[in-house]
């Protein structure tokens, strides 16, 4: 059995201080991929969220990221999922005493129960993948839902550079939605009524997501299938195709 220690300092980053206060146990439990809490921290420590800002937290899985927001940043954070039932996120929610400033909504991220520009701010952590490639998303329906000015941040996994076809010989073709940092600004600049303020390979990404391996390898049971193959070809990748992507924008006050 892995002592309290161990498991503390693989937990721990010096560069994430808010996210190394949570308990490991919690955040092992209620995972659903690379930690949520350190994307979370690494998106806002380049946004600008303040108190009292009504933040939606698109694609939040079990919740963690709008728990961490509302603790951590004093916003007010709509939690939409589509996999994680509301009642399920509501839940936690209440356990972690942030009722009145969390509200988890069950949706599809094509369809938004909400006001135009009813959010001071949109986040989107580990998820704007499975949605976000369509190149009408963000031009044609997400944005209206940012006021002008606002800001919308997403944290992605995203490799460095294109990864050629064939694939090289470490990694098989079940990275195949796997965008590069280069596309994903591509693909945010072509809207016109966002402008891109950062689109950067986030530093750091792949020995974290490692870490994050290492971490869950620490207790003696998985939550899921698979995770061994995938620290194998982090490891066997070292960073050349497998990162995350880092990216802010603001809607412009004049325009679309």
């Amino acid at each position: 059995m892995v002592s309290d220690l161990e498991l503390r300092k693989k937990f721990q980053v010096k560069e994430f201080p808010r996210s190394a206060k949570y308990d490991p146990y919690w955040v092992h439990k209620h995972e659903m991929g690379p930690n949520v809490l350190w994307l979370t921290e690494a998106l806002c420590q380049r946004m600008e969220l303040k108190p009292g800002m009504r933040v939606l937290d698109l694609g939040c899985g079990t919740a963690m990221s709008s728990i961490f927001l509302a603790k951590e940043y004093g916003v007010q954070v709509w939690a939409i999922d589509l996999w994680i039932r509301a009642s399920e996120n509501f839940g936690r929610i209440c356990d972690e005493g942030v009722e009145d400033t969390v509200f988890p909504i069950h949706a599809e991220a094509r369809q938004l129960p909400f006001a135009d520009e009813f959010f001071d701010a949109i986040v989107s952590l580990d998820s704007f993948h499975y949605y976000g490639t369509d190149v009408h998303y963000l031009e044609f329906y997400l944005l209206k839902f940012l006021k002008r000015g606002g800001e919308i941040g997403m944290i992605s996994p995203a490799s460095p550079i294109e990864i050629p076809s064939p694939f090289p010989e470490h990694l098989d073709d079940t990275w195949y939605w796997m965008n590069s940092v280069e596309w994903w600004q591509n693909h945010w600049e072509r809207c016109p009524g966002l402008e891109v303020k950062l689109a950067e390979l986030l530093p750091g990404g792949w020995e974290l997501w490692v870490r994050w391996h290492e971490f869950l390898n620490l207790f003696e049971t998985r939550n899921r299938p698979g995770e061994t193959s995938e620290l194998e070809d982090l490891m066997a990748d070292q960073g050349r195709y497998l990162g995350f992507v880092r990216m802010i924008g603001h809607r412009k006050e004049i325009g679309p």
